[in-house]
């Protein structure tokens, strides 16, 4: 009966972000601001050594220092980039000259950010899928990197469509995924959701689209059981494409098609930003795809959250050469430039290098 309703009953169904609701909100919607999108720069020092490796470079700290300070410092990178997802190490370093590599971002006007996972290990009693651990110590963690000047979290889960996915594989994940989202809000830092699809397997972009429906269902789900504020989140989901090894390709306009039907589907208006990864598509084709998505309005802030697709012209242009710096940041300020087009929907793709248009697809790809 209706007039037994009485709202001033207190509500069961609190959706609680701590103290923190309102800055949350702020630093989301400051993340998903027009025409900016964020640096992925998180990888582990092993990746980081493999990157290293690739123009000849040893895997020492000062090495990965003097790569960082290139990346944070390039001059005007906020113009284009609102966040930085950072390594822990990252976050405690130092440029070369001796600057806080946290306030040489926050003088860009960029958002440092943290990557909070442990890593993907073997999930037992699945299909050789795995879980991402990390939720031990993760409020004690959250709340220190908040101290040091994060305000934003990044955890990356993944699903395999070859290996099933299966229903234990994708519930582990959601349940992961909402587990580490609450207790970053609760700790003041937004939580970036990323359950990643992996490009890995010879299946159709429909295949894609219907495990990507199953998963991002129960991610929300969890997320909602665990009084997550949607407004107070950043998605970073992988686009719908084909698997990698599919001989039917698709165009940006086919995986901007079938991508935004799924968010429309499944992801609630209220949540400000969608922070594409790239996935080991080729610099040029996930700016192509990013920009498909934004030649009409959406509901939410559909942008980039690039590491390689941003990073990989930027580090051979270096090669690990002091003299190249320049140089090297100005192929950062490109790309970065060309997917804060994308952003607005208004890149074209005119005069990119052979190498932005290499793909950097890596089977069974970890961080």
């Amino acid at each position: 009966m209706l007039s037994d309703y009485h709202p001033t009953a207190p509500s069961t169904l609190t959706v609680r972000a701590g103290s923190y609701a309102d800055e949350l909100i702020k630093t989301a919607k400051t993340v998903a601001s027009p025409g900016r999108g964020i640096l992925a720069m998180d990888e582990s020092n092993a990746t980081c050594g493999k990157r290293l490796a690739s123009i000849g470079l040893e895997n020492t700290e000062a090495n990965r220092q003097a790569y960082r300070t290139l990346l944070v410092s390039a001059p005007g990178l906020g113009q284009y980039i609102s966040g930085a997802i950072l390594f822990e190490e990252t976050l405690y370093q130092s440029t070369t000259d001796g600057k806080k590599m946290v306030d040489v971002l926050k003088e860009q006007n960029i958002v440092p950010g943290i990557k909070v996972d442990k890593g993907l290990v073997p999930l037992a009693g699945s299909n050789d899928e795995s879980w991402c651990q990390g939720l031990d110590g993760l409020a004690s963690r959250t709340a220190a990197y908040y101290q040091q000047g994060a305000r934003f979290a990044k955890w990356r889960t993944v699903v395999s469509i070859p290996n099933g996915p299966s229903a234990l594989a994708v519930k582990e994940a959601a349940w992961g995924l909402a587990r580490y989202a609450a207790i970053s809000q609760d700790n003041g830092l937004v939580p970036i959701v990323e359950p990643e699809i992996l490009l890995d397997g010879e299946h159709g972009i429909d295949r894609t689209f219907e495990v990507a429906q199953k998963v991002w269902a129960e991610v929300f789900f969890y997320m909602a059981e665990n009084n997550v504020m949607f407004e107070g989140i950043l998605l970073k989901p992988s686009m719908v494409t084909p698997g990698a090894e599919c001989k039917e390709r698709a165009t940006p306009q086919q995986v901007a098609e079938y991508t935004l039907s799924l968010l429309r589907r499944r992801i609630p208006p209220s949540v400000p930003g969608i922070m594409f990864l790239s996935g080991g598509q080729s610099e040029v084709e996930a700016t192509l795809n990013l920009n498909a998505m934004n030649q009409a309005p959406n509901p939410w802030h559909v942008s980039f959250s690039y590491a390689r697709a941003l990073q990989n012209t930027c580090l051979k242009t270096w090669g690990g050469r002091p003299e190249n710096v320049k140089e090297a940041q100005e192929a950062l300020l490109i790309r970065a430039n060309a997917n804060s087009l994308a952003q607005l929907g208004k890149y074209t793709g005119e005069g990119e290098s052979e190498e932005a248009k290499k793909g950097m697809f890596v089977k069974g790809y970890v961080y």
